[in-house]
């Protein structure tokens, strides 16, 4: 089985990383890591995730080859280079695309999404025909859409599993796309990601479901309430309780 030096790797991107004129935080920021894990690897105590591969050999201007290698390779010489080279990229996209394989919520989850978001926005075009409740039915509105939104990407795209370097480093930020995650104190990392996951396709079902629910209650039992006075605590209790389950679940599990 072929095995990378770590010691030879790291002495090798610290070289090309000085060729550069890069420091270890540069590169990490072109990376979109922490500097930690760049050091790791300079220092040859770790190795870069798999998905790391590609973008650190464009970063550092030499082949794919050359990285696993850990020394520069004359391609005039080897004329099947460039075919190798292929062959090792293609390997490496496969690789990581099983990693970071997406949307593998259960049957179940998605079934229990679905459903809810079906019976949820069945209930609000029952309440925009009937009148709504008031100041109510806009901010409601506004939270099953983004229970609705968020729970689409967990459910069906977000990646059910992080690089490895999250395991490697301190880090408390997650972006995808246009989706971002921060929260302060709390470490990412492929032990709490499940619960997380968990957590918020959760919170995507029953959020939706409780707070329609509640605009019906009040549509029918309490048509002249006068909600205003507690529609900021009744909409804040809906958002803090997504941010408030997913840094239990991940300080619980990291």
């Amino acid at each position: 089985m072929y095995e990378i030096d770590k010691s030879q790797f790291g002495r090798f991107v610290a070289e090309l990383r000085r060729e550069k004129n890069y420091t270890q935080k540069q590169l990490a920021q072109l990376l979109n890591i922490s500097d930690k894990a760049v050091s790791k690897w300079e220092r040859g105590l770790s190795l870069p995730d798999v998905g790391m591969l590609l973008p650190l050999a464009d970063v550092l201007d030499v082949s794919v080859t050359e990285l696993l290698e850990s020394r520069r390779m004359d391609t005039a010489a080897s004329p099947d280079m460039e075919q190798v080279e292929e062959i090792v990229k293609k390997a490496i996209s496969f690789s990581g695309e099983k990693v970071t394989e997406r949307g593998r919520a259960s049957r179940q989850m998605k079934l229990a999404f679905i459903v809810s978001s079906c019976l949820s926005l069945a209930i609000t075009a029952y309440l925009l025909l009937t009148g709504g409740v008031g100041n109510l039915l806009p901010g409601g509105m506004t939270i099953v859409f983004l229970s609705i939104f968020f729970g689409i990407y967990f459910c069906f795209f977000v990646k059910d599993r992080l690089p490895d370097y999250y395991d490697e480093n301190c880090i408390s930020a997650y972006s995808d796309g246009i989706f971002r995650l921060n929260l302060v104190g709390v470490r990412f990392n492929n032990r709490n990601w499940p619960h997380i996951l968990k957590a918020v396709r959760f919170w995507c079902c029953w959020a939706q479901i409780a707070l329609t629910v509640l605009m019906l209650i009040i549509r029918t039992w309490f048509p002249d309430l006068n909600i205003s006075p507690y529609l900021p605590v009744i909409l804040s209790v809906f958002v803090l309780g997504l941010f408030v389950q997913v840094y239990i679940t991940a300080k619980k599990n990291q």
